[in-house]
């Protein structure tokens, strides 16, 4: 309990950094994955592939070689100066993307083809048609998948504290070389963690029930 209370700016500073990297890299995410799932079941050849190529080699590449990717050869050639949390932000964010697109992609497959025929049937473009036909009919689909991705991503965070981002993991590090005893250390931050966690699922079963998700 002494290292909770004798550290708990540090704790406190560590829980809401992994709050806001969670939040930040969880919107990329959405936004990527929406994107790239427009892109898996659109008409157009090149964007298809495009869509695929991406989720083959996000979902199929280890987290921590893409952490190592990011810090050391993406500034190097495209961004320099970048600052750590940028990176973590970028490697989560795009990461996760991959899982949420095939989320959505499996949501939009659930919808009914005679609605994009109807669609298309009065004028409607695909971009038309996606954004205002298909994905609101595939949103009760995909949160319950989204609840467990999103809760995937905050524990993933964790590998940013290895990386020089100020987050709930990283405090373990600073505590450790001071001479704690490491079980109680894991205890708080392990804590940390759960209330998170909590705190998404309990966010997901409440937008269930608003929707009248069947389970």
């Amino acid at each position: 309990m002494n290292v909770l209370l004798d550290y708990l700016p540090e704790f406190r500073e560590g829980f809401i950094g992994t709050v806001l990297l969670t939040l930040a890299s969880g919107l990329l995410a959405m936004v990527l994955g929406v994107i790239i799932a427009g892109f898996r079941v659109s008409p157009v050849p090149p964007l298809r592939l495009f869509g695929t190529a991406w989720v083959t080699l996000f979902r199929n590449t280890p987290l921590t070689l893409l952490f190592l990717i990011v810090w050391f050869v993406l500034p190097v050639i495209f961004f320099p100066g970048l600052n750590p949390w940028m990176k973590a932000l970028i490697t989560l964010g795009c990461y996760t993307s991959a899982f949420v697109c095939e989320a959505v992609r499996s949501g939009i497959t659930t919808v009914p083809l005679g609605q994009a025929e109807a669609a298309r049937s009065i004028g409607m473009t695909f971009s038309q048609t996606l954004r205002l036909i298909i994905l609101p009919q595939a949103t009760r689909t995909v949160l319950p998948p989204l609840s467990s991705i999103f809760i995937a991503l905050t524990k993933n965070s964790a590998i940013a504290g290895a990386f020089s981002v100020a987050e709930l993991f990283s405090v373990q590090k600073l505590l450790s070389d001071k001479g704690y005893t490491i079980g109680w250390i894991f205890l708080w931050v392990a804590l940390g963690y759960l209330v998170i966690t909590f705190s998404i699922s309990g966010l997901f079963r409440l937008l269930e029930r608003r929707m009248g998700v069947a389970r």
